[in-house]
């Protein structure tokens, strides 16, 4: 940095006052700078950085499986809010969501010095081993959450299944049977009681339900039982990638979508406006839970005690796999 210094005509402090953006530095000198930073290949030192004031300028995050669509996109979305303040992430997927594995992630990241965890973690077993960690630095959950905790940000799962659920009971269909998630998983909960909810605000009985695994094969299987019942007419699906699998599975049995039976899923997956036919989805709006969580990590840091933000609101995206029901 002094390097830099000498180099731009400036002071250190100057350096310093460029690097961490703050405002007041002529534009002239923040590009005499950064010319010499450039041409001097200057990089921060961030180990000297957290000696020199107890602050990594780093934020863990804990997340389920990359290779599923929600988990990765809540790890995204909270990469990007951080580095738009400032922030450096270190992350890590998880595969097996034991207290062990739990501990492990955990030790990893503290061992990076991290100043507050992100955990997007919606399995039972994950969310009671976060619960009964003790840590020193702030903890926020991004997944399996209900509306009022604190320290929490999440989008409204069961809000999400009443808007399909309701759109498909809006078009005249007298039930609406269910592919779920796997029991284990929070938000299937969420969503399983946002099915049921939507029945009995109308006073109706809700169709059948067929557990999934979240993957298009799980949703395979479950489309080859409920097809062979002629008068379902109607399905929410938990996941974009099971009604893969429940469109693969209609299409063989000779069930016409929307004609002879509607599917509504829920994700928002960029892949299903291209299914056939395209897939009336449920959207999960990433980007603004991600800056929720971590404007709760920064509030904590700021010394705010248990701070807590609305959950997000789901929307839902009409297209061709839904439609009226087939009284004929």
């Amino acid at each position: 940095m002094t390097d830099v210094a000498a180099r731009a005509g400036v002071s250190h402090q100057t350096v310093s006052r460029v690097l961490n953006g703050v405002p007041g530095v002529r534009e002239e000198t923040r590009t005499r700078v950064s010319t010499a930073i450039e041409s001097l290949g200057y990089r921060r030192n961030s180990a000297a950085r957290t000696l020199a004031t107890n602050r990594s300028g780093r934020i863990g995050v804990i997340s389920g499986n990359p290779i599923l669509y929600g988990p990765s996109m809540i790890m995204e979305a909270v990469q990007e809010a951080a580095h738009e303040a400032g922030y450096e992430v270190s992350t890590i997927g998880l595969n097996v969501f034991t207290a062990e594995s739990m501990h492990e992630a955990v030790d990893r990241l503290l061992d990076q010095g991290v100043e507050a965890l992100v955990v997007a973690l919606g399995h039972r077993d994950a969310v009671a081993a976060t619960a009964a960690l003790e840590l020193s630095i702030p903890l926020v959950l991004a997944q399996g959450v209900t509306s009022g905790q604190h320290m929490t940000a999440g989008v409204d799962q069961q809000a999400g299944a009443v808007l399909a659920t309701d759109h498909l009971l809006a078009l005249g269909h007298r039930q609406v049977a269910h592919v779920s998630g796997p029991s284990d998983w929070i938000e299937a909960d969420q969503r399983r009681n946002g099915w049921r909810m939507a029945h009995q605000r109308r006073g109706l009985l809700p169709g059948p339900e067929i557990a999934g695994d979240w993957s298009a094969q799980s949703g395979y299987v479950a489309g080859l039982q409920i097809s062979a019942d002629r008068a379902q007419t109607a399905i929410f699906v938990s996941s974009d990638a099971m009604a893969l699998g429940v469109l693969k599975a209609l299409h063989e049995r000779g069930r016409r979508v929307p004609e002879d039976i509607s599917v509504a899923g829920f994700d928002g997956v960029p892949e299903s406006a291209y299914y056939w036919p395209a897939l009336t989805t449920v959207i999960q709006d990433f980007s603004t839970l991600g800056r929720r969580a971590l404007e709760l990590t920064l509030r904590a840091l700021d010394g705010e005690e248990a701070p807590a933000v609305d959950l997000v609101a789901p929307t839902i995206v009409v297209r061709g796999s839904t439609g009226a029901w087939p009284r004929a």
